[in-house]
């Protein structure tokens, strides 16, 4: 069973995935509003397109949220908790109210060297941003190294270099 938001109310629309073929679209019906909508599943040529050149990050499930992976940009990646109206580059689809609307930067850069860096900072957050469970402090920026944690509320994301596995 998987669930996915309506877009014109925000509440889960639960369907069942494992019949559904790669490629596929599906209208599903919203029972709170009364909205039908199509979605597309992505075929697994259209998956292998998206491009994690600068690594991603794993959002754990929890009671919160599914399973989530999101691609790195150069640059700044600004992540936080989904919320219509507020403009994130990463939003993080959770209902995790311990996470903010604009919760945390990471920073992709490259350096001399050529090599991918990662660095996390805070997004003057309520709560903080942990990584290995350290919290950083108001403007410290750290570098952030293949698999280790972030943690944002009760929301854990590991970040990851390159492609994910299958």
């Amino acid at each position: 069973m998987r669930k996915i938001r309506c877009p014109k109310c925000e509440e889960f629309v639960r369907f069942e995935e494992s019949r559904i073929e790669p490629g596929a679209s599906l209208i599903l019906h919203c029972e709170n509003c009364g909205k039908n909508f199509s979605v597309k599943f992505k075929s697994k040529e259209e998956k292998q397109s998206i491009d994690y050149t600068y690594g991603h990050v794993i959002v754990i499930e929890n009671v919160f949220c599914e399973k989530q992976i999101i691609p790195l940009q150069l640059g700044e990646n600004l992540l936080g908790r989904r919320c219509p109206g507020t403009v994130v580059s990463s939003p993080i689809d959770t209902g995790d109210m311990s996470m903010d609307r604009k919760h945390c930067i990471i920073h992709v850069e490259i350096n001399k060297r050529g090599e991918i860096i990662h660095k996390v900072e805070d997004y003057d957050s309520l709560v903080g941003t942990f990584v290995m469970n350290e919290i950083l402090q108001k403007k410290e920026k750290r570098i952030v190294e293949d698999g280790e944690i972030i943690t944002l509320g009760a929301t854990t994301l590991i970040l990851k270099k390159g492609a994910p596995e299958e």
